[in-house]
């Protein structure tokens, strides 16, 4: 299993030992949006799923510290997202995350497109009750792209995303409040035009309260082609 380790504002670390890592999807707060935006995915090929919002369960090993993430091709691209995380005390952590989905396999399964890639977990977090009482008012970007060439590509805030304490409700009612759970928030919407498959993605969350920001990055590369 993956054993993260986060540092919170006040320097003092937390750890998760991973024991599961399930994937929202369809979560934006608004479900009349997200039924347009699964409208739009019927259009490209994606299959509806049976019932919104869905969680899907990925590997824990899956959950991951890295600056590198390795792709089978180019049809490969990141989702701007916040992570819901059960410390080993099972405190609540909030930290920025990227789903790397696989978008060539997500036309035959939205599951098994998020067991293609990492969700890549930020180094700092927030302990969640301290951020709480303003979370809709902290911000989630992405941008795509070289240091100095980047182009925004996500640009919303928390309101738009069903709330941590939702999740952890389903969670808590399926037993899966546990030390060493990551949940990963589901989306918000892309910018048009700015292409998603990039060689270099970058997730921030702020907090315009304090200023303090927490964020990844990671560049995408290639893997070599197969031998047989």
């Amino acid at each position: 299993m993956a054993l993260l380790t986060f540092e919170l504002p006040d320097g003092t670390t937390r750890q998760a030992d991973v024991v599961q890592v399930l994937n929202a999807g369809y979560a934006g707060r608004s479900q009349d949006d997200v039924a347009a935006h699964v409208a739009e995915l019927a259009e490209l090929g994606v299959p509806a799923p049976s019932v919104t919002p869905a969680l899907y369960p990925v590997s824990p090993y899956l959950a991951q510290h890295t600056e590198r993430v390795s792709a089978q091709h180019d049809r490969t691209s990141g989702e701007a997202e916040w992570a819901l995380v059960v410390d080993t005390e099972g405190e609540l952590l909030l930290t920025a995350a990227c789903d790397h989905t696989d978008r060539e396999l997500e036309v035959h399964g939205v599951a098994w497109s998020k067991n293609a890639g990492p969700d890549v977990l930020a180094r700092r977090a927030w302990l969640l009750a301290d951020v709480e009482d303003r979370l809709d008012s902290i911000t989630l970007r992405a941008w795509v792209g070289a240091a100095g060439r980047e182009s925004l590509i996500q640009d919303g805030t928390l309101a738009e995303l069903l709330t941590p304490a939702y999740w952890a409700e389903v969670l808590r009612e399926r037993g899966d409040l546990v030390p060493g759970t990551v949940l990963i928030s589901g989306t918000i919407p892309m910018v048009e035009g700015v292409d998603q498959f990039a060689d270099r993605w970058r997730v921030e969350l702020g907090d315009p309260a304090t200023g303090d920001t927490i964020g990844l990055a990671y560049d995408v590369v290639r893997m070599p082609a197969p031998i047989g």
